[in-house]
Protein backbone atom coordinates (compact mmCIF):
# COMPACT_ATOMS: atom_id res chain seq x y z
CA UNK A 1 0.00 0.00 0.00
CA UNK A 2 1.66 3.40 -0.53
CA UNK A 3 0.72 7.12 1.00
CA UNK A 4 -1.15 9.27 -1.54
CA UNK A 5 -2.78 12.90 -1.24
CA UNK A 6 -6.70 12.32 -0.86
CA UNK A 7 -8.84 13.19 -4.47
CA UNK A 8 -12.52 12.60 -5.05
CA UNK A 9 -11.60 9.44 -6.15
CA UNK A 10 -9.50 7.87 -3.65
CA UNK A 11 -12.43 9.39 -0.55
CA UNK A 12 -15.06 7.74 -2.35
CA UNK A 13 -13.05 4.35 -2.98
CA UNK A 14 -12.31 5.15 1.05
CA UNK A 15 -15.96 5.24 1.52
CA UNK A 16 -17.16 1.95 0.09
CA UNK A 17 -14.59 0.29 1.49
CA UNK A 18 -15.80 1.86 4.92
CA UNK A 19 -19.59 0.41 3.89
CA UNK A 20 -18.25 -2.59 3.25
CA UNK A 21 -16.90 -2.59 6.61
CA UNK A 22 -20.08 -1.16 8.33
CA UNK A 23 -22.39 -4.04 6.30
CA UNK A 24 -19.98 -6.37 7.62
CA UNK A 25 -20.35 -5.15 11.36
CA UNK A 26 -16.47 -4.80 11.81
CA UNK A 27 -15.17 -1.91 14.24
CA UNK A 28 -12.24 -0.40 12.85
CA UNK A 29 -9.84 -2.01 15.26
CA UNK A 30 -11.38 -5.48 14.68
CA UNK A 31 -11.35 -4.89 10.82
CA UNK A 32 -7.87 -3.93 11.11
CA UNK A 33 -7.00 -7.00 12.82
CA UNK A 34 -8.43 -9.49 10.47
CA UNK A 35 -6.59 -7.82 7.51
CA UNK A 36 -3.34 -7.56 8.90
CA UNK A 37 -3.05 -4.00 9.08
CA UNK A 38 -1.45 -2.32 11.77
CA UNK A 39 -4.05 -1.05 13.84
CA UNK A 40 -6.56 1.84 13.41
CA UNK A 41 -4.72 4.64 12.34
CA UNK A 42 -3.58 2.31 9.18
CA UNK A 43 -7.48 1.88 8.32
CA UNK A 44 -8.39 5.52 8.73
CA UNK A 45 -5.90 6.17 6.26
CA UNK A 46 -7.23 3.62 3.68
CA UNK A 47 -11.11 4.98 4.39
CA UNK A 48 -10.32 8.35 4.21
CA UNK A 49 -8.34 8.38 0.74
CA UNK A 50 -4.88 9.05 2.04
CA UNK A 51 -3.63 5.48 1.23
CA UNK A 52 -4.10 3.47 -2.19
CA UNK A 53 -4.81 -0.58 -2.19
CA UNK A 54 -4.08 -2.60 -4.24
CA UNK A 55 -5.87 -5.51 -6.50
CA UNK A 56 -4.52 -8.24 -3.76
CA UNK A 57 -5.22 -6.17 -0.79
CA UNK A 58 -8.90 -6.00 -2.02
CA UNK A 59 -9.34 -9.34 -2.26
CA UNK A 60 -8.26 -9.26 1.18
CA UNK A 61 -10.92 -6.94 2.33
CA UNK A 62 -13.15 -9.15 0.19
CA UNK A 63 -12.87 -12.50 2.86
CA UNK A 64 -12.57 -10.24 5.16
CA UNK A 65 -16.05 -8.11 4.81
CA UNK A 66 -17.80 -11.67 3.51
CA UNK A 67 -18.29 -9.99 -0.44
CA UNK A 68 -19.31 -12.47 -2.28
CA UNK A 69 -21.17 -10.57 -5.32
CA UNK A 70 -19.12 -10.77 -8.05
CA UNK A 71 -21.16 -7.01 -8.98
CA UNK A 72 -20.06 -5.92 -5.81
CA UNK A 73 -16.22 -6.94 -6.39
CA UNK A 74 -16.45 -5.89 -10.19
CA UNK A 75 -17.97 -2.09 -9.16
CA UNK A 76 -15.54 -1.70 -6.02
CA UNK A 77 -12.50 -2.98 -7.76
CA UNK A 78 -13.61 -0.25 -10.76
CA UNK A 79 -13.66 2.86 -8.35
CA UNK A 80 -10.12 1.35 -7.15
CA UNK A 81 -8.98 1.21 -11.06
CA UNK A 82 -10.47 5.34 -11.25
CA UNK A 83 -8.70 5.96 -7.61
CA UNK A 84 -5.45 4.86 -8.90
CA UNK A 85 -5.59 6.17 -12.45
CA UNK A 86 -2.98 8.82 -13.51
CA UNK A 87 -4.71 9.25 -16.74
CA UNK A 88 -4.55 13.18 -16.80
CA UNK A 89 -0.78 13.48 -15.65
CA UNK A 90 0.51 14.50 -18.99
CA UNK A 91 -1.74 16.95 -19.36
CA UNK A 92 -1.20 18.56 -16.01
CA UNK A 93 2.21 18.31 -16.83
CA UNK A 94 2.74 19.68 -20.15
CA UNK A 95 0.30 22.87 -18.67
CA UNK A 96 1.38 22.88 -15.65
CA UNK A 97 2.52 26.44 -15.49
CA UNK A 98 -1.03 27.47 -16.78
CA UNK A 99 -2.24 25.62 -13.51
CA UNK A 100 -2.33 27.84 -10.62
CA UNK A 101 -4.13 25.61 -8.30
CA UNK A 102 -4.54 21.84 -7.15
CA UNK A 103 -8.21 21.99 -6.88
CA UNK A 104 -8.03 22.68 -10.61
CA UNK A 105 -5.47 20.03 -10.86
CA UNK A 106 -8.14 17.66 -9.38
CA UNK A 107 -11.06 18.67 -11.92
CA UNK A 108 -8.71 17.90 -14.87
CA UNK A 109 -7.98 14.32 -13.35
CA UNK A 110 -11.86 14.14 -12.82
CA UNK A 111 -12.97 15.35 -16.46
CA UNK A 112 -10.46 12.85 -17.91
CA UNK A 113 -11.84 9.80 -16.10
CA UNK A 114 -15.88 10.89 -16.45
CA UNK A 115 -17.68 8.92 -19.17
CA UNK A 116 -20.43 11.90 -18.98
CA UNK A 117 -20.29 15.18 -17.80
CA UNK A 118 -23.85 16.97 -17.44
CA UNK A 119 -24.34 20.66 -16.91
CA UNK A 120 -25.98 23.87 -16.81
CA UNK A 121 -23.88 26.97 -17.78
CA UNK A 122 -24.39 30.65 -18.41
CA UNK A 123 -21.64 30.36 -20.88
CA UNK A 124 -20.13 28.11 -23.65
CA UNK A 125 -18.45 24.73 -21.96
CA UNK A 126 -15.17 24.79 -22.46
CA UNK A 127 -15.18 21.36 -24.11
CA UNK A 128 -16.80 23.10 -27.18
CA UNK A 129 -15.15 26.74 -27.31
CA UNK A 130 -13.32 27.83 -30.33
CA UNK A 131 -9.78 29.61 -29.20
CA UNK A 132 -11.68 32.94 -30.30
CA UNK A 133 -14.33 32.73 -27.37
CA UNK A 134 -11.79 30.59 -25.13
CA UNK A 135 -9.52 33.87 -25.43
CA UNK A 136 -11.75 36.35 -24.66
CA UNK A 137 -13.48 34.72 -21.97
CA UNK A 138 -9.68 34.23 -20.55
CA UNK A 139 -8.55 37.49 -21.00
CA UNK A 140 -11.79 39.11 -19.30
CA UNK A 141 -10.88 37.05 -16.12
CA UNK A 142 -8.34 39.24 -14.77
CA UNK A 143 -6.49 36.48 -13.32
CA UNK A 144 -3.78 36.19 -16.25
CA UNK A 145 -1.17 38.92 -15.73
CA UNK A 146 0.64 38.44 -19.44
CA UNK A 147 -0.39 37.28 -23.36
CA UNK A 148 1.29 34.22 -22.86
CA UNK A 149 -0.46 32.88 -19.49
CA UNK A 150 -3.90 33.53 -21.09
CA UNK A 151 -2.32 31.37 -25.03
CA UNK A 152 -1.31 28.68 -22.73
CA UNK A 153 -4.70 28.91 -20.07
CA UNK A 154 -6.03 28.37 -23.78
CA UNK A 155 -4.10 25.76 -25.30
CA UNK A 156 -4.88 24.18 -22.20
CA UNK A 157 -8.58 24.58 -22.88
CA UNK A 158 -8.52 22.76 -26.11
CA UNK A 159 -6.21 19.90 -25.35
CA UNK A 160 -8.83 19.35 -22.74
CA UNK A 161 -11.20 18.83 -25.70
CA UNK A 162 -9.58 16.19 -26.71
CA UNK A 163 -12.13 14.45 -24.43
CA UNK A 164 -14.81 14.86 -26.41
CA UNK A 165 -12.95 13.28 -29.94
CA UNK A 166 -11.20 10.30 -28.26
CA UNK A 167 -11.76 7.00 -28.92
CA UNK A 168 -14.31 6.45 -26.18
CA UNK A 169 -15.61 10.14 -25.40
CA UNK A 170 -17.35 11.44 -22.60
CA UNK A 171 -20.96 12.17 -23.41
CA UNK A 172 -21.98 15.88 -23.00
CA UNK A 173 -25.03 16.74 -22.06
CA UNK A 174 -25.48 20.19 -21.51
CA UNK A 175 -28.21 23.13 -20.82
CA UNK A 176 -27.16 26.53 -21.78
CA UNK A 177 -28.71 29.58 -20.59
CA UNK A 178 -30.09 31.85 -23.55
CA UNK A 179 -27.72 34.59 -22.03
CA UNK A 180 -24.91 32.27 -23.17
CA UNK A 181 -25.73 32.49 -26.14
CA UNK A 182 -27.05 36.38 -27.03
CA UNK A 183 -23.89 37.65 -24.66
CA UNK A 184 -21.22 38.78 -27.16
CA UNK A 185 -17.90 37.59 -25.93
CA UNK A 186 -14.92 38.85 -28.78
CA UNK A 187 -16.87 40.21 -31.19
CA UNK A 188 -19.70 39.11 -33.56
CA UNK A 189 -17.94 37.19 -35.84
CA UNK A 190 -16.20 35.16 -32.83
CA UNK A 191 -19.98 34.36 -32.13
CA UNK A 192 -21.25 33.43 -35.04
CA UNK A 193 -18.41 31.12 -35.62
CA UNK A 194 -19.14 29.89 -31.42
CA UNK A 195 -22.75 29.35 -32.24
CA UNK A 196 -21.58 27.35 -35.32
CA UNK A 197 -19.30 24.96 -33.49
CA UNK A 198 -21.88 24.17 -30.93
CA UNK A 199 -24.47 23.54 -33.99
CA UNK A 200 -21.76 21.25 -35.53
CA UNK A 201 -21.32 19.58 -32.45
CA UNK A 202 -24.64 18.30 -31.37
CA UNK A 203 -25.47 17.68 -34.90
CA UNK A 204 -22.47 15.67 -35.71
CA UNK A 205 -22.58 13.25 -32.92
CA UNK A 206 -24.77 11.30 -30.52
CA UNK A 207 -22.00 12.12 -27.38
CA UNK A 208 -23.14 15.64 -27.80
CA UNK A 209 -26.42 17.27 -26.77
CA UNK A 210 -27.28 21.01 -26.39
CA UNK A 211 -30.55 22.32 -24.80
CA UNK A 212 -31.35 25.83 -24.52
CA UNK A 213 -33.24 27.66 -21.31
CA UNK A 214 -35.27 30.40 -22.98
CA UNK A 215 -35.53 33.49 -21.06
CA UNK A 216 -39.12 32.81 -21.64
CA UNK A 217 -38.99 29.65 -18.92
CA UNK A 218 -38.86 32.00 -16.46
CA UNK A 219 -37.73 31.15 -12.94
CA UNK A 220 -35.56 27.91 -12.57
CA UNK A 221 -34.21 25.53 -10.43
CA UNK A 222 -30.69 26.72 -11.67
CA UNK A 223 -31.11 30.46 -10.97
CA UNK A 224 -28.60 30.09 -8.29
CA UNK A 225 -26.10 29.74 -11.07
CA UNK A 226 -24.16 27.12 -13.08
CA UNK A 227 -23.01 23.47 -11.96
CA UNK A 228 -21.91 20.55 -13.43
CA UNK A 229 -22.59 16.65 -13.08
CA UNK A 230 -19.54 14.27 -13.44
CA UNK A 231 -20.41 10.56 -14.03
CA UNK A 232 -18.04 7.62 -13.83
CA UNK A 233 -17.93 4.35 -14.67
CA UNK A 234 -18.22 3.52 -10.85
CA UNK A 235 -19.63 4.88 -8.01
CA UNK A 236 -21.97 8.12 -7.50
CA UNK A 237 -21.41 11.31 -9.77
CA UNK A 238 -19.70 14.22 -8.00
CA UNK A 239 -21.17 17.65 -8.52
CA UNK A 240 -18.68 20.46 -9.29
CA UNK A 241 -19.90 24.18 -8.61
CA UNK A 242 -16.85 26.74 -9.56
CA UNK A 243 -17.07 29.76 -7.77
CA UNK A 244 -14.53 33.16 -8.08
CA UNK A 245 -11.49 31.71 -6.88
CA UNK A 246 -11.96 28.29 -6.98
CA UNK A 247 -13.91 24.95 -7.40
CA UNK A 248 -16.09 22.91 -4.93
CA UNK A 249 -17.25 19.31 -5.43
CA UNK A 250 -19.71 18.20 -3.37
CA UNK A 251 -19.85 14.03 -3.13
CA UNK A 252 -22.36 13.33 -0.15
CA UNK A 253 -25.32 11.96 -1.46
CA UNK A 254 -27.89 14.50 0.12
CA UNK A 255 -25.99 17.54 -1.69
CA UNK A 256 -25.41 15.30 -5.28
CA UNK A 257 -29.07 15.09 -5.34
CA UNK A 258 -30.34 17.90 -5.05
CA UNK A 259 -28.66 18.28 -8.10
CA UNK A 260 -29.22 15.65 -10.11
CA UNK A 261 -33.06 16.89 -9.17
CA UNK A 262 -32.55 20.47 -10.17
CA UNK A 263 -30.73 19.13 -13.53
CA UNK A 264 -34.08 17.24 -14.35
CA UNK A 265 -36.28 19.80 -13.81
CA UNK A 266 -34.06 22.55 -16.21
CA UNK A 267 -34.67 19.68 -18.88
CA UNK A 268 -38.27 20.12 -18.49
CA UNK A 269 -38.45 23.75 -18.91
CA UNK A 270 -35.73 24.01 -21.65
CA UNK A 271 -36.27 23.76 -25.11
CA UNK A 272 -35.75 19.71 -26.58
CA UNK A 273 -32.47 19.28 -28.45
CA UNK A 274 -34.01 19.53 -31.99
CA UNK A 275 -35.58 22.88 -30.97
CA UNK A 276 -32.64 24.08 -29.75
CA UNK A 277 -30.32 23.65 -32.59
CA UNK A 278 -33.59 25.17 -34.46
CA UNK A 279 -32.69 28.41 -31.76
CA UNK A 280 -29.45 28.63 -32.23
CA UNK A 281 -29.63 28.40 -35.74
CA UNK A 282 -32.06 31.38 -36.15
CA UNK A 283 -29.69 33.42 -33.56
CA UNK A 284 -27.53 33.00 -36.18
CA UNK A 285 -29.55 34.25 -38.59
CA UNK A 286 -30.70 37.08 -37.43
CA UNK A 287 -27.75 38.23 -35.31
CA UNK A 288 -24.85 37.46 -37.48
CA UNK A 289 -25.85 37.73 -41.07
Amino acid sequence: MVEARPNVHRRRMGSALRSLRNAAGFSMDEAAEHLGLSGKPALSKIENGKQRVSGLGLTAFFQVYGVDSEATRAKVKAMASLAASGKRTNLIDEYKEAIRSHGFEEYLHLEGMAAKAESFLHVVPGLLQTREYATAIVESSHKWSSKHEVRRFVDLRLARQNAVTRENPIELRCILDEAALRRVVGGAEVMKNQLQRLLDASEGSGDVAIQVLPFTAGPHSGIDGSFQLLHFQAGPPVCVVETMTTSVYLEEDGDVSRYVTALDLLRTKALDEQRSRRFIHQLIKDSYT
